[in-house]
């Protein structure tokens, strides 16, 4: 299956049958790994995805994709680290910790560290230790929330 039917057809139908059941279609991707091609569906829910999410959105979509050229269908959750990528995603980290890695640097930098404070179609609002930065969302390579961990001592550690 072509990358634009993937898109054109399987992710539409995931995104349709993901908001009947209460989910959030994260992704949908065809890769080919090793000797198979892999279906993935990446889901997503306030409070996050289960297990049992994943198996119920399986054997809901697996009937309807049997057209699709596939060896392994997989159902899973984004992670917690996933890269963000739509409005959706961002207005979900506003006032959390990002990191955002560019493609090229900018004032001597290629990866920021911060708190998102806003954004737009174009720009990411940061504040970081340093101040207020703000970066073209094409200019980002990736984006990804910045997850503390915090042991039984009361430290953190980050992910």
């Amino acid at each position: 299956m072509p990358q634009r039917d993937l898109h054109g057809f399987v992710a539409p139908l995931c995104e349709k049958l993901a908001a009947e059941m209460g989910y959030e279609l994260v992704d949908a991707e065809l890769v080919k790994e090793g000797p198979g091609r892999y279906l993935r569906i990446y889901l997503d829910k306030a409070g996050g995805i289960t297990l049992d999410d994943c198996e119920r959105f399986h054997r809901a979509v697996q009937p309807r994709v049997e057209q699709v050229d596939y060896d392994f269908l997989e159902v899973c959750s984004p992670g917690l680290d996933r890269p963000l990528k739509t409005d959706r995603d961002f207005a979900r980290a506003l006032n959390t910790p990002v990191e955002v890695k560019l493609y090229k640097p900018m004032d001597g930098r290629k990866t920021y560290q911060g708190t998102l404070a806003g954004f737009d179609r174009e720009t990411l609002r940061l504040l970081t230790d340093e101040g207020e930065v703000c970066v073209g969302r094409k200019a980002a390579a990736q984006i990804k929330p910045v997850i503390i961990f915090e042991d039984e001592d009361g430290g953190e550690s980050e992910l």
